[in-house]
């Protein structure tokens, strides 16, 4: 099957070059410190208290995603809105948590993401492209979180 072959089979066009790059490369700051803390096993509070912030991070990023494409509709939704406000407030709730609760952050950001990522899928205006790449992008960000978790309890 050609390139376009499968772009019409999978329903849309391929998200741009671009945003893909750094959409992968994003996921770089989820799957270091857990590994980085699997080699170096003293590494594991701090690669910990890394993975909660940039997860927190990325969980308000995509918050702000929600805002943009709330308000790119001619009569934005106050509920929409109000709701990509959302994932700032869980992450910075989630990082009031104390390090010896890092395994209750981590596992509360995936939750989290991935509850953005179904909310975004059922409640969004994104390109065709968008929903596929984000099922990918938290797909990673969701198994770093879980080696952290791992390496944690480890």
């Amino acid at each position: 099957m050609s390139g376009s072959d499968q772009r019409q089979a999978s329903g849309g066009s391929p998200a741009p070059r671009s945003v893909k790059v750094f959409g992968l490369l994003g996921l770089i700051p989820f799957l270091a410190p857990p590994l980085a803390a699997v080699f170096v096993p003293a590494l594991a509070p701090a690669a910990g208290w890394i993975l909660a912030l940039y997860g927190a991070l990325i969980l308000s990023f995509l918050g702000g995603a929600r805002f943009a494409f709330s308000i790119a509709a001619p009569r934005p939704r106050a509920a929409l809105v109000s709701l990509s406000m959302l994932p700032t407030l869980v992450g910075f709730g989630l990082l009031l948590f104390l390090p010896r609760a890092r395994s209750v952050q981590l596992v509360g950001l995936a939750l989290a993401l991935v509850a953005q990522g179904a909310l975004d899928a059922r409640i969004s205006s994104p390109p065709p492209w968008y929903p596929r790449l984000r099922i990918l992008l938290t797909l990673g960000a969701v198994l770093g979180l879980a080696l952290g978790v791992w390496v944690l309890r480890a």
